[in-house]
């Protein structure tokens, strides 16, 4: 005769057995999360043959600084094909450090560049005033960028995910 254990033993086992398996389970999915950062590749942004980039912030005169926006259209192939409209979002910041670790927002803008088969690149300048570089006489500032395309189909693309310029620091001007 076999001793076969009841229904009680074989459930407190399976769990028990189940406890190890959920624990690397969830281990394992912490770890792919942990992994290191990729490096932004435009060509994933791509939006109907458009890129758009975020470039650093530049100094200008007194608390003006120039937000520029590189935007380039071109098919993958090289080659151009009829005209595109390019809607970009921008947000201007302040980078502040200490304890209260909130970034000042400077302000916002929208933006509608058209493209034809001749256009290629261009550089959006986007100037703003930086209030309080003459309190301070240096800040650190950034901006971040996100797009969408619209094709002479008339079909708007999905917008992009947010771009971010590097942090820069600025000076009071000449």
């Amino acid at each position: 005769m076999s001793i076969t254990p009841t229904t009680g033993i074989r459930s407190t086992r399976a769990r028990i057995t189940l406890v190890p398996l959920l624990s690397l389970g969830l281990l394992g999915g912490s770890v792919a999360f942990a992994g290191p950062a990729q490096a932004h590749d435009d060509r994933r942004d791509d939006r109907h043959g458009c890129t758009v980039k975020p470039l650093d912030p530049k100094d200008l005169h007194g608390k003006w600084v120039d937000f520029g926006i590189k935007v380039k259209c071109d098919d993958k192939d090289g080659k151009k094909d009829g005209k595109r409209t390019v809607h970009i979002r921008q947000l201007r910041y302040e980078d502040e450090k200490g304890p209260r670790r909130t970034d000042d927002f400077l302000g916002s803008s929208h933006f509608y560049e058209e493209f034809d088969k001749k256009d290629d690149a261009r550089i959006i300048h986007s100037v703003d005033k930086v209030r309080n570089l003459d309190k301070r006489g240096a800040e650190e500032v950034y901006h971040m960028v996100s797009y969408r395309v619209k094709k002479d189909n008339g079909h708007w693309s999905d917008w992009s995910e947010w771009k971010k310029s590097d942090v820069v620091e600025v000076t009071r001007g000449r």
